[in-house]
């Protein structure tokens, strides 16, 4: 469905710049360390939240936490090499360190090669690249 413009009013700009999800954190120090060991860079913090990036995508830390609502919340990280990013998951020591689950590289039915994380808050990621 379209929205006509009226003929009185300007053309209004509706162009996005970005989308940036609230993560929650049960131990907010423990997930700052997390994510930054991870390879995130935590450009910005305020006490109870933080903004996050890598690159040309960013998330914001908070220091609030509901268990069913974390563990409910799924990231998803499109990347050019999974396999290297898997690789320096396994190397980092990070899995440990944090007692974090994993699942390994699968090809997807979706045409994507993709791993998982689930960060110590019980946030689960997909860290994918397309195969198509």
């Amino acid at each position: 469905m379209e929205i006509p413009q009226s003929a009185a009013l300007p053309a209004l700009n509706l162009k996005t710049v970005e989308l940036k999800a609230f993560l929650p954190a049960q131990d907010y120090a423990l997930s700052q360390a997390f994510y930054q060991d991870l390879g995130f860079t935590m450009a910005w913090d305020g006490g109870d939240l933080a903004y996050f990036h890598h690159e040309n995508v960013s998330f914001l830390l908070q220091n609030f936490y509901v268990k069913e609502f974390a563990e409910n919340l799924m990231m998803h990280l499109l990347v050019e090499d999974v396999d290297a990013w898997w690789s320096t998951l396994q190397a980092s020591g990070l899995i440990d360190k944090y007692a974090v689950r994993t699942v390994p590289p699968q090809d997807q039915p979706w045409g994507m090669r993709d791993f998982v994380i689930i960060d110590p808050s019980g946030v689960l990621w997909r860290i994918a690249q397309n195969t198509d």
